[in-house]
């Protein structure tokens, strides 16, 4: 299983210590140090809708220019998020061919049952 998040966010941080108390054995990959390709997020999108993985209620988002916002659709959604991995929802996790997005209880349902 790979988990990818940041160090610093406190979602992935939770999602981590309840996995580990689940006894759930996985990779952490942090997107900001580590950063994401965009032929990985091009391969998630297929997995997962670009909207789900788009987070537009971070901080980086508001932060963007406005032209970068405007006319948004998957093409443009993957570069932008392979330039600012910070605007990629937290935790995405693969595990068994599946993309989960987000610390959900749909997620949480699938990995800790």
């Amino acid at each position: 299983m790979n988990f990818y998040g940041l160090k610093a966010c406190d979602t992935c941080r939770k999602a981590q210590k309840e996995l580990r108390a689940a006894g759930r054995e996985f990779a952490v990959i942090d997107v900001r140090a580590d950063g994401v390709s965009a032929s990985k997020l091009q391969k998630w999108t297929t997995k997962a809708d670009w909207k789900k993985l788009l987070n537009t209620r971070s901080t980086s988002w508001r932060n963007l220019a406005a032209g970068d916002k405007d006319n948004i659709d998957e093409t443009k959604a993957v570069t932008l998020m392979a330039q600012h991995p910070t605007l990629i929802k937290r935790p995405v996790i693969e595990v068994d061919g599946k993309l989960l997005v987000g610390w959900s209880s749909q997620t949480k349902a699938a990995l800790l049952l």
